[in-house]
C-alpha cells in the first residue's frame, strides 16, 4: 500500500513569505478538519498557516462568486506582478465597494494595535487640495462611489474637518462614512447634531471593542467606557446612522462578539456591528501572529454561538469577495428581531432573478421581508433589495414602512496579511485605500507594502523581479 499525505491537497495558489514578502507557491491543504496555507520560501523555509476552521464553509465561498465588477479606469500598468503592481491595475478583479480617505496620520490615542500606525507625535494634516485630488481619484474610478471612508489617524481633529465633509458631500459619492474612535462625539454634543445635519447617506463607522476595562486598555491603551457610553447616547439622541467596529483578538474579547450585536440591536442609532480580526501590520504591542489571530470562519462561529439571532445559514459570503468578507442581515421592528438572510435562496440571488422567500414567519413581518426583498421594478425593491444588501454597500432611502432605521447587519471583514496572503483572494478586494499619489491600492496590500516608507522596501522586491527572466 502507498504511504498516503496526511493531509487532502486542495488547491495551489501563490502567497507571500512573511518574512521577506517574496511571492511563493502556496498549497491549499485540509488536515484534521481544517484549512490551511502550506508555503515554503527558499530562504526563510516552511510555512502552515490556519485559514479556516470550517471545511465546509470554505469550500462554500468557492460556489459564493459573481462576475467581477471593473472600475471605469485603471491606476497603474502590469509591470512586476500581483502584489507588487497596486493599483488598481488591470489584473486586478474587483471595484472599489468601499475606499478610505485618510485625511490625517495624527490621532488623539496611541493604541496599541493600529494598522496605520498613527499617534499623537504625529503631524501630518493633508490639505484640502490633496483631500479634494484623492476624492476626484476615486470619482474617476468609479463615477458615482459606493461608499468613502474618511479615515486617520483621526479625523475628526482635522482643523478643517467640516470643510473636508463638505466637499465630500459635494462628490457623486452614494454613501460617506466616517471613521473614528468616538472622542469628540462623546465630548461635544454640539459637534454631534452637526454632523447629523449630513444625513442622509451619512454613517459613523464607531471603534467599539470591548466593555471590559483590561480589553480596552490593552487594545487602546486607556479605559473607553464613559467614552463610549456618551458617544452612543449622542448619536441615538440625534438617531446618526452608526456601525460599531470591532477590533477582535484571540483570548481577548472574542467572547463578547454576542454581548456587542445585542446592545448594539437595543441602540436606536446602530445599524449594524462590523469585526474584524487583527491585521498583522502597523504597531502590534502583545500581538503574536502564532497565537492571538482569528480566522473568519472562528468569528463567524462565535456570531452564530453567541448571538441569539443568526444561525449558520443567515452568515454567509459576500460574492465579490467571499474569503475576506460574510454577512448576515436583520430586520428590527421594534422588539421583534428576525433574521433575513437564511429565507433567500443564495442560487437564485447570485442569478439575479426574482427571490424565494421561505413564507413561515409571522404575517407583519413576512409582508415587511416580501417588500425588502423583492426584485422586481417597484421603487421601494429598486432602493433596498437582497441583490444589493449583500455587498458592501448599505443603502439608506426606502420609501414606506420600511427604513434604514430597520435593516440591522453583521459583517465580518478579514484583511489578508503577510501570513495568510493568498494572491488569488487579494485580487478580489474590494476595500481600498486612497494614496495621495492617484492610485487606488486594496487595503490588505496598502498596510504591507505601500504605506509611509515601505515602498522603499518594495522597490528592493521589485528590481529583482525586474531582473528575473520568466520562461
Amino acid at each position: 500500500m502507498p504511504h498516503n499525505r496526511p493531509y487532502l491537497f486542495l488547491e495551489l495558489t501563490n502567497s507571500i513569505c512573511s518574512t521577506c514578502l517574496r511571492k511563493v507557491e502556496a498549497k491549499v491543504i485540509i488536515e484534521d478538519e481544517r484549512v490551511y496555507l502550506l508555503k515554503h520560501c527558499m530562504s526563510h523555509g516552511r510555512e502552515k498557516v490556519l485559514i479556516s476552521t470550517d471545511v465546509e464553509y470554505y469550500k462554500q465561498c468557492r460556489d459564493f462568486i459573481k462576475p467581477s465588477e471593473m472600475p471605469y479606469r485603471w491606476n497603474t500598468p502590469i509591470k512586476y506582478g500581483c502584489p507588487y503592481d497596486c493599483g488598481i491595475c488591470p489584473d486586478h478583479e474587483q471595484h472599489s465597494c468601499l475606499t478610505l480617505v485618510e485625511v490625517t496620520d495624527k490621532c488623539n490615542l496611541q493604541c496599541p494595535i493600529c494598522y496605520a500606525e498613527s499617534s499623537p507625535k504625529k503631524e501630518t494634516f493633508r490639505t484640502l487640495e490633496q483631500i479634494e485630488a484623492m476624492f476626484d481619484a476615486i470619482v474617476k474610478n468609479e463615477k458615482e462611489p459606493d461608499i468613502v471612508q474618511i479615515s486617520g489617524g483621526e479625523p475628526t481633529i482635522h482643523p478643517q474637518f467640516f470643510e473636508i465633509l463638505d466637499m465630500a458631500k459635494s462628490k457623486p459619492i452614494k454613501h460617506i462614512m466616517l471613521n473614528t474612535n468616538g472622542l469628540r462625539i462623546a465630548q461635544d454634543r454640539e459637534f454631534t447634531k452637526r454632523l447629523a445635519s449630513y444625513a442622509p447617506g451619512f454613517e459613523i463607522y464607531l471603534q467599539f471593542d470591548s466593555f471590559e476595562e483590561d480589553s480596552l486598555r490593552e487594545l487602546r491603551g486607556v479605559d473607553l467606557r464613559e467614552v463610549r457610553r456618551k458617544a452612543i447616547e449622542h448619536l441615538n439622541e440625534f438617531n446618526l446612522s452608526t456601525t460599531l467596529v470591532v477590533t477582535l483578538k484571540k483570548g481577548l474579547n472574542d467572547h463578547e462578539v454576542g454581548k456587542i450585536i445585542q446592545y448594539g440591536l437595543k441602540q436606536r442609532a446602530v445599524r449594524g456591528v462590523t469585526f474584524q480580526p487583527i491585521q498583522a501590520a502597523g504597531r502590534l504591542e502583545d500581538y503574536d501572529p502564532s497565537t492571538d489571530r482569528l480566522t473568519l470562519s472562528e468569528v463567524r462561529q462565535m456570531i452564530i454561538d453567541q448571538s441569539e439571532v443568526f444561525s449558520a445559514a443567515d452568515i454567509i459570503p459576500v460574492p465579490c469577495h467571499p474569503d475576506c468578507l460574510a454577512m448576515g442581515y436583520a430586520l428590527k421592528m421594534g422588539d421583534k428581531v428576525q433574521p433575513l438572510t437564511g429565507l433567500i435562496d443564495p442560487k437564485i440571488l447570485l442569478e439575479g432573478g426574482r427571490n424565494t422567500i421561505v413564507f413561515e414567519q409571522d404575517e407583519n413581518v413576512r409582508d415587511m421581508i416580501f417588500k425588502l426583498f423583492s426584485l422586481n421594478h417597484s421603487p421601494l425593491s429598486s432602493a433596498l433589495s437582497l441583490k444589493d444588501l449583500l455587498c458592501c454597500l448599505p443603502q439608506v432611502v426606502v420609501p414606506g414602512q420600511i427604513g434604514y432605521d430597520n435593516v440591522f447587519r453583521v459583517i465580518i471583514m478579514q484583511f489578508l496579511d503577510a501570513h495568510n496572503f493568498d494572491i488569488r483572494s487579494v485580487k478580489k478586494s474590494c476595500v481600498h485605500i486612497a494614496h495621495p499619489d492617484g492610485r487606488i491600492i486594496p487595503f490588505d496590500t496598502y498596510n504591507l507594502f505601500y504605506r509611509d516608507d515601505k515602498e522603499k522596501e518594495l522597490m528592493k522586491i521589485r528590481d529583482e523581479r525586474a531582473g528575473q527572466v520568466f520562461i
